[in-house]
């Protein structure tokens, strides 16, 4: 068989796990939607100001951050279900097969990467009675957006709990992580309104660009530089992060 013909049958089989036992994406969705209902509804008064201009409509500065929140940590936890996976010999018995080492992770991230996509329409539909208005070019690009930066973050979550093998050691490390790139992304609010070094200290993060581009995208500037740099960086994440998980893949099953 081909590797996308083996990575068809590990998708679909880790799509029928996924299926039986829905718990783990109802509990990841319902983070941002408890944003878009307790938070999003504060944005409305002072829209212009963090915007400055740009916009009118809140939910055009928010749902972006929060698509792209979902992008990022939807996936970067998906390495808690490889480790219960190897401790219950389905690694072991995956890497006996003839199977590519490529097509058993991409298989997984593929799973991961569709969970993600449909939750994020399910949290665009949700938003569209709360007032969120978006041009749908823009819309589809973002959710293409969502889909690489899932498959950047499984991919590297994959790598580390293959590394780690223990969830009391994956646990604080992502934590340790997610944090520091939560603050600094701008998802919630646009850094453009911090402090200018709170802006400075956030052109590190390629992700503060990525959720600028997301923002310029809802707002229908498809070819402005904020869309296209943020659409490179993510484009840059995700072959950097599928590299590495192949890498790993390969390594711990030599």
């Amino acid at each position: 068989m081909t590797v996308l013909e083996e990575t068809w049958i590990v998708f679909h089989r880790q799509m029928r796990l996924s299926l039986r036992n829905p718990m783990w994406s109802i509990l990841m969705l319902s983070q941002p939607l408890m944003y878009l209902f307790l938070f999003g509804p504060l944005l409305k008064p002072i829209t212009a100001q963090i915007s400055q201009g740009a916009t009118t409509n809140a939910y055009q500065v928010f749902i972006p951050g929060l698509i792209v929140q979902l992008g990022m940590f939807g996936a970067m936890f998906v390495g808690f279900g490889l480790i219960a996976e190897y401790r219950a010999g389905v690694i072991e018995a995956d890497r006996v097969t003839p199977a590519s080492r490529m097509a058993l992770m991409a298989g997984r991230v593929l799973r991961d990467v569709v969970v993600l996509v449909v939750q994020s329409v399910l949290l665009l539909v949700v938003s569209i009675p709360m007032g969120l208005r978006a041009p749908w070019g823009g819309v589809l690009l973002s959710l293409v957006i969502v889909a690489l930066l899932g498959a950047t973050f499984a991919s590297l979550s994959y790598s580390v709990a293959l590394i780690t093998k223990s969830e009391d050691a994956l646990a604080p490390l992502l934590n340790g992580i997610a944090m520091p790139l939560l603050l600094l992304s701008g998802i919630l609010l646009p850094m453009q309104i911090g402090p200018t070094w709170l802006q400075r200290l956030s052109d590190i993060s390629p992700l503060k660009h990525v959720v600028t581009g997301v923002r310029a995208l809802f707002r229908g500037d498809i070819s402005s530089s904020a869309s296209l740099w943020g659409l490179f960086w993510v484009v840059l994440l995700t072959a950097v992060g599928l590299a590495v998980g192949a890498r790993t893949f390969k390594k711990e099953s030599a």
